[in-house]
């Protein structure tokens, strides 16, 4: 699984906290956040920091650990070279070939934004309805999943 960079990986899951920074700054969405969700600065001010941060980080990285699947599409040779017959010289042809085949920050953006609209969006939406959510404040946390599994996927695909 050479054609994935642990250090990309990284990267992307820091780049989900640095998008949330600004995505949820109060001159950008983080008011509207607040009152679409129901938070007060209390509330806000109230929470382990610590906890809170270093568990976003743990799910980023989760997270980033996953696109790599969704964005870089030699993984699914890599998956089917796993079989009973081990390593075969074809799966070194085929990377000859195909090794950086679509491997473009662009590429893993386009798959990113793929991913927020048809996987964040379906499970944020659903959780936000039965919440009894506004549409803004669906509409604010899955923009900044679209964005942020955006830029992962970019990192991701486009860092070799």
């Amino acid at each position: 699984m050479d054609f994935i960079n642990p250090i990309a990986i990284v990267v992307a899951a820091v780049s989900a906290m640095v998008v949330g920074f600004v995505w949820y700054n109060p001159k950008v969405f983080g008011t509207a956040w607040m009152a679409a969700a129901g938070m007060t600065d209390e509330q806000i001010k109230g929470g382990n920091m610590l906890k809170i941060f270093g568990l976003a980080l743990l799910f980023a990285f989760m997270l980033a650990s996953t696109m790599s699947s969704i964005v870089v599409h030699q993984m699914g040779v890599y998956s089917l070279a796993q079989g009973d017959l081990g390593m075969l010289p074809s799966y070194d042809a085929f990377l000859d070939d195909y090794g950086d085949a679509f491997r473009t920050f662009k590429h893993g953006v386009f798959h990113g934004v793929l991913a927020g609209i048809f996987i964040a969006l379906p499970i944020l939406g659903t959780n936000a309805l039965f919440e009894r959510k506004s549409a803004k404040y669906i509409f604010i946390n899955v923009g900044y999943w679209i964005v942020t599994l955006g830029i992962m996927g970019g990192i991701i695909c486009g860092w070799k």
